[in-house]
C-alpha cells in the first residue's frame, strides 16, 4: 500500500475515533499541509465516506454516519487480521455477534484479492474453536460501556457483586479491558468515592446519562495493568495453603498460585478461588503428595472428590491422587 493510501487510513482513524477534528489539527496529527488533508479529505469523500466540512474561523471535519459501509483501505496484514477476528467471533465470550461475524467474514472473502484468498480459506479449513463457556455479555451492553469511556460520560448500571447482593452504580467510565474470556470495565465509583473494577456480565441496564465528566488520572499505567492488579489482590472466597512434597521448581509450573520453598524436597504452595470444586481440582493436579492445611471446607471437598474417584476407577482408593488423600483426611487445621 502506499504512503497515500496509508495517511488515507490514517485519517480515517482520526475522524472515526472523535467527533470533530480542526483541519489544523489534522495537519498536525499526519504531518502534512492542510492542503494535502483537504485533497484526502476529497478522496474519502470520493469512496462514499460522508466526510462533512464545518464552519467556523479554524473550519475542521467530522465523520458522519452513512447509510451503508463504504469500500474499506486495507492492506494484506490487515485483511488477514480481520479474517482471523472474525473467525474467532463466534467463540468469543460476546452473546450475539456469532451470526453476523460469519456473515461479515464471507462478505470479506468475496473482496479480498486472489492472492489472500487462499490463506483466508486455509484459516477456515484448519482452525477450531471451543465454544465459550460461563457467562456471557451482550454486545450492546459493550458498545454502549466503550461509547461511554470515549465520549467520558457518566455512567449507570446495576450490579450484583460475588456475594449476590444487588446495588445501583453511577460511576465515571475509563476504560473496558478484556481477560481471557472476562469483559471488566475500570470506572471511578461515585457513591464509593473510589477506583472500582466491575464484571461486565455481572451489570445490567448500562444507561449513558449524557453528563460529561473531566477525566481522572487512574492509578495504574494503563486500565489493564489495573485489572490485572485489582485481581491480584481481591481476596477469595477460599483461602488455601498447602504443604505439598516436592521441590518447589518441580511445582510452580503446575501450579496456579504463589510457591515457596520450604526445604529440598517441600515446599508451600497457597491459592485461592471462590469455587471451591476448581480449587480442589487445582490443589488436585499437583502432581505430589500434598497435605492441607486450609481451609476447612477444601478438605472436606477433596475428600469427595477422591471418594468418587475412586468409584470412577473401581481401584477402591489406590492411585496418585487417592494416595494424597489420607493425608489431607487425618490432617485437623
Amino acid at each position: 500500500m502506499g504512503e497515500t493510501s496509508s495517511r488515507l487510513l490514517d485519517l480515517l482513524s482520526l475522524l472515526q475515533g472523535r467527533r470533530d477534528w480542526p483541519g489544523a489539527e489534522l495537519a498536525r496529527r499526519l504531518e502534512v499541509s492542510p492542503r494535502t488533508v483537504r485533497r484526502d479529505v476529497e478522496r474519502l469523500r470520493r469512496l462514499g465516506y460522508p466526510v462533512e466540512s464545518l464552519t467556523g474561523p479554524a473550519g475542521g471535519y467530522t465523520l458522519r454516519a452513512g447509510t451503508a459501509m463504504p469500500p474499506l483501505l486495507l492492506d494484506d496484514g490487515e485483511a488477514i487480521a480481520i479474517a482471523v477476528g472474525l473467525r474467532t467471533a463466534a467463540s468469543a465470550a460476546v452473546s450475539g455477534i456469532e451470526e453476523a461475524a460469519v456473515r461479515a467474514l464471507v462478505k470479506l472473502e468475496q473482496v479480498l484479492p486472489k492472492h489472500l484468498r487462499p490463506r483466508v480459506a486455509a484459516l477456515a479449513a484448519g482452525t477450531a474453536a471451543l465454544p465459550a463457556r460461563g457467562p456471557t455479555v451482550d454486545a450492546e451492553d459493550l458498545t454502549a460501556l466503550a461509547g461511554a469511556c470515549r465520549d467520558a460520560e457518566l455512567l449507570r448500571f446495576d450490579y450484583t457483586g460475588r456475594d449476590g447482593a444487588a446495588s445501583s452504580r453511577h460511576v465515571e467510565p475509563y476504560s473496558v479491558v478484556n481477560v481471557g474470556r472476562r469483559w471488566y470495565l475500570v470506572a471511578w465509583d461515585r457513591g464509593r468515592e473510589d477506583w472500582r473494577t466491575f464484571r461486565v456480565d455481572r451489570l445490567t441496564g448500562p444507561r449513558p446519562t449524557g453528563i460529561r465528566f473531566a477525566r481522572r488520572e487512574l492509578p495504574a499505567p494503563d486500565a489493564a495493568a489495573f485489572v490485572a492488579r485489582s485481581l491480584s489482590e481481591r481476596p477469595s472466597r477460599y483461602e488455601a495453603r498447602v504443604t505439598v512434597h516436592a521441590p518447589a521448581e518441580q511445582v510452580r509450573p503446575r501450579a496456579w498460585g504463589a510457591v515457596e520453598p520450604l526445604g529440598p524436597d517441600r515446599c508451600e504452595f497457597r491459592t485461592g478461588d471462590d469455587d471451591l470444586d476448581w480449587l480442589a481440582l487445582r490443589v488436585a493436579m499437583l502432581g505430589a503428595e500434598f497435605e492441607v492445611h486450609e481451609p476447612p471446607e477444601l478438605i472436606e471437598r477433596l475428600r469427595a472428590l477422591a471418594a468418587r474417584v475412586a468409584r470412577a476407577t473401581g481401584d477402591g482408593g489406590s492411585g496418585d491422587f487417592a494416595r494424597a488423600t489420607p493425608g489431607t483426611q487425618n490432617h485437623r487445621p
